[in-house]
């Protein structure tokens, strides 16, 4: 299934977020967008996925505007994990995924129970949430949280998975627990996965593709091996940094100062 914007831009309260963004996205891999703070990146997430209508241009999912497409009927193809997802204290993972059913839901709330129950274990399986599915969500670490709403959005069975700096506030070890996540779900279940993402290393080691935005406007687009340099670092970000491989193979920056300062 194919997402793509054409001549995106959003403006808010007179300011310009996004300015004539076109992108195409590749069918069942993984682009992390990155680029510095008020970049437009959430809002080129919530754009896509239908939560703002507020933009020119358009959302094209499989060449049909988003716009013509039912909210439910779009559920069904995109799901989005936004940044700081919350539920009420006491619900149980298991409730907190079952959620994630909604667009398959009739207005008087019927549904195909075997359906809901397969897609509801099977998103809890791949997320390893399965063992506590009956705990309350307040009563879950950090790691364990953002992994039971993972899950929530995998019970809706999307075409298109987008995530919204997922591994904010998690530990190094939750933080690789995530991604780990993310990338066997792509991989084996061939969903395709569009992260905004805030560690450029990530980027660098879970994206097949990269998308950076600068200045309101797409600044590149490519591998992360071909896009990702020092000198892209320094003027996307302002900052110096070491290139190196890892002992895994993967290419790393490390940051070791700011443009301009010794």
């Amino acid at each position: 299934m194919l997402l793509s914007v054409k001549g995106l831009s959003v403006a808010i309260k007179g300011h310009q977020i996004l300015k004539d963004i076109s992108l195409k996205f590749i069918e069942e891999k993984r682009t992390a967008i990155i680029g510095p703070n008020g970049a437009g990146k959430s809002t080129l997430l919530r754009s896509m996925v239908g939560i703002r209508h507020d933009y020119e241009g358009q959302v094209l999912l499989n060449h049909a505007d988003t716009r013509k497409i039912g909210t439910r009927e779009l559920a069904k193809s995109i799901a989005i994990l936004p940044q700081g997802a919350a539920a009420p204290p006491d619900t149980t993972v298991r409730r907190l995924v079952s959620y994630g059913r909604f667009p398959y839901r009739s207005v008087f709330g019927n549904s195909d129970a075997k359906k809901d129950r397969e897609a509801i274990e099977w998103a809890m399986r791949v997320t390893h949430v399965e063992d506590f599915g009956d705990r309350q969500i307040d009563t879950l670490s950090g790691g364990e949280r953002q992994r039971a709403f993972l899950a929530m959005t995998l019970a809706q069975q999307p075409k298109i998975l987008l995530l919204d700096e997922p591994t904010t506030y998690l530990d190094i070890a939750h933080q690789l627990e995530v991604m780990n996540i993310v990338t066997e779900v792509n991989r084996r279940y061939g969903i395709t996965v569009i992260m905004v993402l805030h560690d450029i290393n990530h980027a660098l080691q879970f994206a097949d593709e990269i998308v950076i935005i600068k200045n309101h406007g797409i600044y590149g687009q490519g591998t992360p091996e071909k896009l990702m340099t020092v000198e892209t670092l320094a003027e996307v970000f302002g900052v110096r940094a070491d290139r190196f491989i890892n002992q895994e193979g993967h290419v790393v920056l490390s940051p070791v100062g700011l443009v301009g300062k010794r």
